[in-house]
This record gives structure tokens, C-alpha cells and sequence, in this order.
């Protein structure tokens, strides 16, 4: 079997986990081997330079879980991290001074800005980061080209709009700060990372992880190609809502969907995705039990979402692949 899977953030990482655990991959290996893959077309709205290197959060997150190698507390991050170069940067007046950058997770953010100077894309250089971590899955960047997420503020000191990066807006704002839209700042002239579109139409179920609709999920179809892609696979394409009795499971989705226009609710975000049978992306959408969704065009049922840990999200995917008519 070939899934593909469209994620973002610390939950998406977390359901590829459960993907692995159902389909015997990765950490969760057993044998005889598996005759499964497993790839996952990754948001890179999240990225930027700071402090002169490459800092790709949501790649590095499944990355690292993926390798066993995540925080398991933070869940973001190295574990056994230690701070001594964010401390001295602090010493010399360095900004951004709300950014935390732990010292094993600077030799990432190295090697990624040397080879990506170097000339190398953003691709390439991910696949030889995953060569240190063996992941058990194929980590495409969801394009090589920026595509960064910005957000459109009132600026809290001065009272004037302005357009800050989404990790100023997430980490030192706590989405706490009166917001206006969301702008994908170099999406129009992006194209899709190598392998993604392809990894989309080969696949035999398209699985949209339980990630923030809007600034991970939506970061993904911002870029052209993707919505095309999803929208023409013989694949089925099924989703997980992120919201479970009105509250994201993780992070502040409902701050993001809240700027757009949509409310916190399984049954709207997956009206925000929309039915492939209408003009959107999706044929399945799972919700989690009790929660109450009927969106026209697309199959709707209800199972335990909560992703306690790697066994219970693979009963998710579970569900989901026989929503597919499919089973591992």
C-alpha cells in the first residue's frame, strides 16, 4: 500500500507515527517487512532565516520524530536539548530574542544553510538530513520555492497594520495580537517540491493529517499544483478534523480559523476543505465520536480521535483506510 500524507506541526507528526505503528514502518518495523510506504508532502509556511540559518520547524518535527529523536515533552525540538547558544546570543543583544534555538538543533539548522547556499534545494537537503534519522518515510518539502507564511497585524506598540512572519505571530504573540488575514508570501510563483504531485496521483489513499487547516494544511494547497493534484488522484483522499468539541486537539487552530471566517467545528473546517464532488479536496472526513458533522458531498463518520499515543492514532488511520476501502 502507498500513502501519502499531507501534514504540518507537532500533531501531523504525531499521526505519522500512528501510520507507522498500523503498517509496520519505521520504528514500529516488524517482520517479514511490510510492503507499504509511507510519504508525507510537508508544510514549509513555517520556515525562515533567522540568525543566518535555515530553520524548517515543521520538516525537523517529523524528522526527529520520525527518528526518534523528538522531544517527547515539548514534542518540537531534540531531546537532551541544552540552550548555551541561545543563552550567548541573549548576552550579545541578538534579536529575535524570542525564538528558542537549542544548541543540537543549531547543527541542523547548519548543515541545512550551508547546503542550501551551496546550492542544493530545499528537497535534496532534506533528503540527506533523513540520512542521519531514518525516518521510514519519504519527507517532501511541499516546495522548494519560498512560500512562507506571513500574517497582517495591528502592531500593538504603534497601532498600525503590518505584516509580520506567522513564527513571530505563533511564538512571541501567542496569536494574541489583533490579526487581519493570512498572506503566502511567494506561493504565486512556487511550484510543487519534486516527487509531490507524483507522490499524490501514485498513492492509494491520500491521507490530510489532523495539522491546522489554515496555516498548515492551507499553506500546503497554497502552492500551486497541490489542490490540482489532490483534486485529479484515483486516490481516495480522506481527512481528519483537527477540532474535537469545538477546540483544536493541538496549537491554535481556532485563532487561525477564526481570522478567516470559519468556525471552530468539525462540520465547518471540513465544509472549508469542501467535497472533491463539489470544488474541493476532499472525499472522506473524519470526525471524532460525539462531535455532530454533515457536509454534502462528502462521507462523514465519527471514531475516537485523540492521539494518546502511537496505537491509538493507528486505529485512527485504521478508520480511515476503510473509509478508502482499504486495509493494511
Amino acid at each position: 500500500m502507498k500513502v501519502t500524507v499531507l501534514v504540518g506541526g507537532v500533531g501531523g507528526a504525531r499521526f505519522l507515527l500512528g501510520v507507522q505503528h498500523l503498517l509496520g514502518l519505521g520504528q514500529f518495523a516488524r517482520e517479514p517487512a511490510q510492503d507499504h510506504s509511507l510519504t508525507a508532502v510537508v508544510n514549509v509556511g513555517d520556515d525562515a532565516w533567522m540568525f543566518g540559518v535555515r530553520i524548517c520547524p515543521d520538516l525537523d518535527t517529523c524528522m526527529y520524530t520520525l527518528g526518534g529523536g523528538i522531544d517527547p515533552e515539548r514534542g518540537w525540538g531534540h531531546r537532551n536539548e541544552t540552550w548555551h547558544a541561545k543563552e550567548e546570543l541573549a548576552a550579545y543583544g541578538v534579536q529575535p530574542d524570542w525564538f528558542g534555538l537549542g544548541d543540537r538543533d543549531l547543527a541542523t539548522h547548519l548543515v541545512r544553510s550551508q547546503m542550501l547556499r551551496a546550492g542544493y534545494p530545499l528537497s535534496e537537503v532534506t533528503e540527506a538530513l533523513c540520512k542521519r534519522w531514518s525516518p521510514g518515510a519519504r519527507l517532501l518539502p511541499a516546495s522548494d520555492d519560498r512560500s512562507e507564511t506571513h500574517v497582517v497585524i495591528t502592531d500593538p506598540e504603534t497601532g498600525d497594520r503590518r505584516a509580520i512572519h506567522f513564527q513571530e505571530w505563533w511564538v512571541r504573540y501567542r496569536a494574541q495580537v489583533p490579526t487581519h488575514s493570512f498572506a503566502f508570501v511567494g506561493a504565486d510563483k512556487a511550484t510543487s517540491g519534486p516527487g509531490v504531485t507524483d507522490a499524490i496521483a501514485d498513492a492509494d489513499v491520500v491521507l490530510i493529517a489532523p495539522s491546522n487547516p489554515v496555516v498548515s494544511i492551507g499553506a500546503i494547497l497554497a502552492v500551486p499544483g497541490i489542490r490540482g493534484a489532490l483534486r485529479s488522484t484515483q486516490a481516495p483522499v480522506i481527512g481528519y478534523s483537527p477540532i474535537v468539541f469545538g477546540k483544536p486537539l493541538r496549537g491554535m487552530a481556532d485563532d487561525c480559523l477564526k481570522v478567516i471566517g470559519v468556525a471552530s467545528t468539525s462540520e465547518a473546517v471540513g465544509g472549508y476543505y469542501g467535497p472533491r464532488s463539489g470544488v474541493g479536496i476532499l472525499d472522506g472526513w473524519l470526525v471524532h465520536e460525539g462531535d455532530d458533522a454533515s457536509i454534502e458531498g462528502i462521507d462523514v463518520r465519527a471514531v475516537p480521535l485523540l492521539m494518546t499515543d502511537p496505537a491509538a492514532t493507528a486505529e485512527m488511520v485504521r478508520a480511515g483506510l476503510e473509509m478508502a476501502g482499504l486495509g493494511p
